[in-house]
């Protein structure tokens, strides 16, 4: 049984019954079928914990001269799969051009038309992020370890990929014009060479204003100074509906960001377990032994 007071999980199975309730697989993909892509359209895709919220909020920034007028970043820069169970109209107008949409999927599974942007996370960070993310949410804190977590997120999420497929993926991309790979790493590395390097993308023009007041509106103490915008209010709203959550679940998306945090928390065996299956899925298809090795070679290629 789920938590008697808060409605969250206790157990692993009851994650997964709670999670496909928020999530209907029918209402993902059809909500892909009405998206209909421009070629200035951007669509943000990075796997979970990865830094798409942190790149919505700087394009739309970018696009508005720091437009802040909204209550979720969601719907200003709207999740493709969601817009169905949100009632939003994928294909509507923006508050700026050029369009902007956060997704989670791979590469094959997008509709195609439009530019796309990903940036890849070192997976130990990026798993961590993610647990940590579902505590206080739909997991109640202290119940689940993070060692039985890792058996569901290593495995195919609800879109059918997990971390290491929608890597592979989007990485065949590497060398199409309308695909931008980026770093977290390297995002964090060299703020103002990546904010440049979007505006290009984006075709908008970047004056040094701008730029500034990009930087600043995209740093992680002025989105914890706003979090309420970047916790997924939508969401939340959807997921004490659908999964019966008491209200004042935790669905804060800003929380300390940074490189390495893992290290503090990642048990040795949990480490070994995902350098292992970096080893088994990662190098075959791309001849690099580790996520750093991909780090460095896409700074090479996208800072050249």
């Amino acid at each position: 049984m789920v938590n008697a007071l808060s409605g969250r999980a206790e157990t692993l199975t009851e994650f997964a019954q709670l999670m496909g309730r928020l999530t209907v697989p029918a209402e993902g993909t059809e909500a892909l079928q009405p998206y209909q892509p421009r070629p200035t359209d951007v669509v943000f895709s990075p796997y979970g914990k990865c830094g798409t919220t942190w790149l919505q909020q700087t394009f739309h920034t970018l696009r508005t001269g720091g437009d802040m007028d909204f209550d979720d970043i969601s719907r200003v820069v709207p999740w493709i799969e969601t817009a169905l169970s949100l009632s939003l109209d994928i294909n509507a107008e923006q508050k700026a051009e050029p369009r902007g949409f956060k997704s989670h999927l791979s590469y094959d599974a997008l509709p195609k038309g439009a530019r796309y942007v990903v940036a890849f996370r070192n997976p130990k960070d990026a798993f961590v992020s993610m647990f940590r993310f579902m505590e206080g949410w739909f997991i109640e804190p202290g119940t689940v370890s993070m060692a039985q977590f890792y058996q569901g997120w290593v495995r195919p999420g609800p879109q059918g990929n997990n971390y290491w497929d929608h890597l592979l993926n989007w990485w065949e991309q590497r060398d199409n014009p309308d695909v931008l790979l980026l770093t977290y790493e390297n995002m964090i590395a060299a703020p103002e060479a990546h904010v440049r390097m979007l505006a290009e993308f984006c075709d908008i023009a970047l004056d040094d204003d701008l730029l500034a007041l990009t930087l600043e509106r995209s740093s992680l103490a002025y989105m914890l100074e706003h979090k309420c915008k970047f916790s997924d209010p939508m969401m939340l709203e959807l997921s004490e509906q659908r999964c019966g959550f008491a209200a004042g679940s935790d669905s804060a998306k800003v929380r300390k960001g940074g490189v390495g945090g893992h290290k503090e928390e990642l048990s040795p065996n949990l480490g070994a377990a995902i350098d292992a299956a970096w080893v088994e899925y990662i190098e075959p298809e791309t001849g690099f032994a580790d996520y750093a090795a991909l780090d460095t070679a896409i700074r090479e290629r996208d800072l050249a």
